[in-house]
């Protein structure tokens, strides 16, 4: 079944039907009701790709051509990609994949002074952007502003409330990956220190992924009590470890307090791997000595733009009622501190 034999039923051009089916103001109720209800009754049905070239190719050549994603963040700086090697690494995932799709990103500062939600709109409509990458928000509970949800939106992480689709790590898997590798190596007593951001960030992925894997792989009540550290404070840890003297590390933290952890070691005449074996789950672990899980940055920020270039291409736009969430499982370094 085609538009032709759609257009010879009705009584109108293969054209006309291309518009009604498509909801164009250039043709009649009357005319658009009859050739929907002639598709429905023949099982007309769109060749999606098709149709999405065809949308494309209907607009300015001009627009064509510069055809971009916009890239957003809640965070006060323009650029806060240039000011950390975590998310430097995402924005290079990006930009690698929107170019061989066929995109270009254009940075725009949500937060600038005296700019608006409603203005900020008004810049994309000029632009012709409709689709937006989003690095978050230092703020968990951030919402999305309502004048922009009619966009087509793909968020990093967890910081957004609203339901977004979004690239996330796999915190929870990870944190298994990491256990069963020091297990694996003869480790029986493998205890949990973890950063309050991290927790907070990971919606507390990191200690259910601990506490259940402790039950079900040593036994119920074999789990030592989770450490959370706001930052490496010496004392606490310290005092944990002799209480509980775990013979193996996992520790989940931002990648500064990584370094003070190895700075304590040392201080402490710890000896890694020998005394203590220590697996680092971080946004970054190459170079720092430990062995661990580095989150997959350049990955992340490659599917953020192909989720995001799929929402469009699907007309997927504003607030989605079932968000996609898409985790990224981190790499595995060794670093010699198993």
């Amino acid at each position: 079944m085609n538009v032709r034999h759609i257009a010879r039923l009705a009584g109108v051009s293969p054209s006309a039907v291309s518009l009604a089916l498509r909801d164009s103001p250039r043709i009649s109720a009357e005319t658009k009701a009859k050739v929907v209800r002639l598709a429905r009754e023949t099982g007309y049905a769109p060749d999606a790709q098709i149709v999405h070239l065809m949308r494309h190719l209907r607009k300015p050549r001009e627009v064509r051509q510069r055809a971009c994603f916009g890239v957003i963040s809640f965070y006060d700086s323009q650029r806060p990609w240039e000011k950390s090697r975590h998310l430097t690494r995402i924005y290079e995932g990006m930009t690698r994949r929107a170019g061989e799709l066929g995109y270009r990103l254009e940075p725009l500062w949500l937060r600038a002074p005296g700019m608006t939600f409603r203005r900020f709109r008004g810049i994309l409509e000029t632009r012709n952007i409709d689709g937006l990458l989003c690095f978050g928000s230092p703020d968990f509970a951030e919402e999305f502003p309502s004048e922009l949800s009619r966009l087509a939106v793909v968020t990093l992480g967890l910081s957004i409330r609203t339901p977004l689709h979004r690239i996330t790590s796999h915190f929870y898997n990870d944190t298994v990956h990491a256990l069963e590798r020091v297990h694996r190596l003869g480790y029986l007593r493998p205890g949990l220190v973890l950063g309050s951001y991290e927790e907070t960030r990971s919606a507390h992925a990191h200690s259910a992924a601990y506490l259940g894997w402790c039950e079900h792989v040593l036994g119920s009540g074999r789990a030592l009590p989770v450490l959370r550290l706001a930052e490496m404070e010496e004392k606490p840890f310290l005092a944990w470890i002799q209480e509980h003297r775990p013979d193996g590390l996992i520790f989940v933290h931002l990648p500064e307090m990584v370094a003070r952890l190895r700075a304590l070691l040392k201080e402490q005449r710890i000896r890694v791997p020998r005394q203590l074996g220590v697996a680092v789950l971080s946004h970054l672990v190459q170079g720092s000595g430990f062995s661990g899980l580095q989150q997959n940055q350049q990955l992340m920020g490659a599917w953020a733009v192909e989720l995001l270039a799929a929402r469009i291409a699907n007309r997927d736009f504003g607030i989605p009622a079932s968000p996609r969430v898409e985790m990224v499982e981190s790499e595995w370094i060794d670093g010699g501190s198993l």
